[in-house]
């Protein structure tokens, strides 16, 4: 009869046990299918997604001076400028772009990317639509107001300001570093910097030439000496004849007959017919008809990428070259290759904006001198 107890006794024990580990077992399968459909909506949802990422952050300060806190696992990004989006490409990071503006257009694939407006005037709430652990901005084009009213909200604008070469290359070093890819910059910065380097040996024993460089032409707009592209005219055995400290100083046609460049440089954006076709223009000017470099056909059109301070610059400051000094390379040698697709665009007369906004146009003639942006300077 005790024996019979006892047996009751452990069955009843070993029954609790089971019932107890089958519950614990179902908890736990019922907890993991919930992690597991929590981690799958944070994958496919941008939201949720992004305010994972911000709980891990870095404090970093960017290159105006703005403090801010960024995540450390940026996995989408909205850039404000051209320049910054072919920095994106150059990097090879382009899956990590959330959205672009309406001018960025190199390489081709941009502009397939979600769209947040004008470099100028983008739209906030398209801006905070796209979730972006990121935004990227440059002093070049966007307006401070932009990056102010985004940090504001609480979303992280880093706003790069490079005025030269390295400038450039440390931005790209930078943006890299801030997207988790700092040894893919670090390659990118060394590739760029060999081939500048190669630049400055073989043009280190040729004399500047001199230029004018043309931003706008009606008014005449160039650029001042602590501009990103007169450090890039340096680098390619060329300097402006323009001293000014403003960035975009409006320049008299006396003053430039009077110092005669040797060689006028046209930005393309603006511009429509061919070159020569253009030279044949410029000879029927009143004042233009007088400068040697147009008597003698010395009128260069620089790629696009020369007013935009991203990787591809390093590609139209070795075209430049091989056009200001023909001599120093062999007319055998390629030149190289670039690595964005660059668009072909002549060289002829758009509209001209007034003198009341020649100012306006400047602040971002580095990036589309062009009706678009002559909409944008009224």
């Amino acid at each position: 009869m005790a024996v019979s107890r006892a047996k009751r006794r452990f069955f009843a024990s070993a029954l609790t046990l089971a019932c107890g580990v089958f519950a614990c077992g179902v908890r736990n399968a019922g907890a993991a299918d919930v992690r597991s459909q929590q981690s799958a909506a944070t994958a496919t949802d941008p939201a949720a997604q992004t305010a994972a990422n911000k709980r891990a952050v870095k404090q970093v300060t960017d290159e105006t001076g703005r403090h801010m806190a960024i995540p450390l696992n940026v996995q989408r990004v909205v850039t404000l400028a051209p320049n910054l989006t072919e920095t994106i490409y150059a990097l090879g990071l382009d899956g990590k772009l959330a959205g672009d503006t309406t001018y960025c257009d190199i390489p081709p694939a941009a502009k397939e990317k979600p769209h947040v407006g004008s470099a100028q005037e983008p739209s906030l709430e398209a801006i905070v639509a796209l979730h972006p652990d990121l935004v990227l901005a440059t002093t070049s084009i966007n307006r401070a107001e932009t990056a102010d009213a985004l940090l504001k909200i609480g979303v992280p604008v880093y706003t790069s300001d490079p005025h030269t070469i390295a400038g450039m290359l440390g931005s790209t070093a930078t943006i890299a570093d801030l997207l988790g890819a700092s040894e893919q910059g670090a390659k990118l910065v060394a590739v760029l910097q060999q081939r500048l380097d190669a630049l400055h040996e073989a043009l280190q024993d040729r004399p500047l030439a001199h230029v004018l460089f043309v931003v706008w032409e009606d008014p005449l707009i160039s650029i001042g000496q602590n501009t990103f592209i007169a450090d890039a005219l340096r680098w390619a055995g060329a300097e402006s004849i323009i001293a000014a400290s403003q960035n975009w100083p409006q320049v008299s046609m006396e003053e430039v007959v009077r110092l005669q460049p040797d060689y006028i440089v046209l930005t393309p954006d603006h511009l429509e017919a061919e070159t020569h076709e253009h030279v044949d223009t410029l000879r029927n000017r009143p004042t233009w008809s007088e400068l040697r470099a147009v008597k003698l056909g010395h009128v260069v059109m620089a790629s696009d990428e020369f007013t935009r301070p991203s990787p591809g610059l390093v590609d139209a400051i070795e075209s430049l070259a091989h056009e200001l000094h023909p001599d120093v390379f062999s007319t055998s040698a390629a030149l190289p290759a670039p690595h964005f697709s660059q668009r072909t665009v002549g060289a002829g007369l758009g509209p001209a904006p007034t003198t009341a906004n020649a100012h306006t146009l400047s602040q971002f003639a580095v990036e589309r001198l062009s009706n678009e942006a002559s909409r944008c300077a009224r």
